[in-house]
């Protein structure tokens, strides 16, 4: 489908610098434009590419003046970024949908299903489990016993959702992603580790995102919880009756260790470390590969392992650069020091 200037103006309220009946069919990075498509502008340090780009339309911030001629029309709009997430959607919408149940697909026959669902070839629904209108369970999917899953919920192929877990409406949960494995629990006697049963389970709560081989393992008792709002990138691991607060983000190969609390609008960067039995503020910002030892306030912003407040953490790193320097220094002046003695000795 194509869409004028006009048009994708009027969907998103933005202003029109240029032709406004310019049509475009795709989107594009700025710096591989084409003919035809939309592309945008949010980072500064791609504004060289607007001059040059060949797409034909640009979404911009409003505050966006240019300092040469442009080819492309601009639309400006509040926040570039989050008017192309909205054209997006759009156009994910507007794709069309997957719905019913393929054959070779397996659905127990006390299992629940709603309306407009859609349930693809090999996938496994068990017994007792409820799938929520509009839901979606890709093929190659297993859905155990029990499991509650909402409204406009999308589990794509390789998803392992294990017994008794829960999950909301209009989550996303991505390939491979595990849902309620048993939890690290092991008590060691004599040097020989015994299996401790995990008997609780997973909730995950609505507007969830999952990504690609993260898991989330079921409680000892009662429930890991996933509030809603999270969004969790690829290759995370959340350890046993872990709690992770509403609208925290997550960035790939962060770990948490069980039992841990992490507040609600958190950011944690990737290959965090997040020890057990540990609380974590409220909009808390945690830098990349950081290990976090003990409890953190609320606002608090950490890097380093173990981590420590990031202000702290740059002078520190400035002051390593100069190491060999201060060592030479050091060293001159215990030099200089001894010959101070030797002389005071001799008078």
């Amino acid at each position: 489908m194509k869409f004028s200037a006009k048009e994708i103006a009027g969907f998103l309220k933005g202003e029109i610098i240029g032709d406004p009946n310019v049509e475009v069919s795709d989107f594009a990075k700025i710096e591989e434009g084409k003919p035809a498509t939309i592309t945008f502008l949010a980072n500064p340090k791609y504004t060289h590419f607007i001059y040059e780009t060949k797409s034909d339309i640009v979404l911009v911030n409003n505050d966006f003046e240019p300092e040469q001629a442009i080819r492309a029309t601009l639309i400006k709009v509040p926040n570039a970024y989050t008017a192309l997430a909205s054209l997006l959607e759009m156009a994910t919408n507007a794709a069309p949908k997957k719905s019913g149940v393929e054959e070779m697909s397996f659905i127990a026959p006390s299992a629940t299903t709603g309306q407009d669902i859609y349930v693809g070839a090999f996938a496994y629904i068990g017994e007792k489990a409820e799938i929520g209108d509009g839901s979606k369970v890709y093929p190659q999917a297993y859905v155990g016993d029990n499991v509650k899953i909402g409204k406009n919920t999308t589990i794509y192929s390789g998803v392992k959702i294990y017994q008794g877990c829960v999950v909301g409406d209009n989550c996303i949960l991505h390939s491979g992603a595990v849902i309620g494995a048993d939890g690290f629990g092991f008590s060691n006697e004599d040097g020989v580790y015994h299996k401790i049963p995990q008997m609780g389970n997973v909730i995950i709560e609505d507007d969830v995102e999952i990504g690609a081989n993260t898991t989330i393992d079921r409680a000892v008792m009662g429930s890991t919880i996933i509030r809603r709002g999270v969004k969790l990138d690829n290759l995370i691991q959340i350890a046993h009756n872990c709690e992770v607060g509403k609208h925290t983000a997550m960035a790939a190969q962060v770990g948490v260790a069980g039992s841990s609390k992490i507040g609600e609008n958190c950011v944690l960067g990737g290959q965090a470390g997040i020890g057990g039995h540990i609380s974590i503020g409220n909009n808390v910002r945690v830098g990349a590969q950081a290990g976090i030892i003990s409890n953190t306030k609320d606002g608090a912003e950490i890097i380093g392992t173990p981590a420590f407040p990031v202000k702290n953490y740059f002078r520190s790193s400035i002051i390593i650069q100069k190491l060999p320097d201060m060592y030479k220094q050091l060293s001159n002046l215990e030099r200089e020091v001894e010959r101070l003695k030797k002389q005071l000795n001799e008078k």
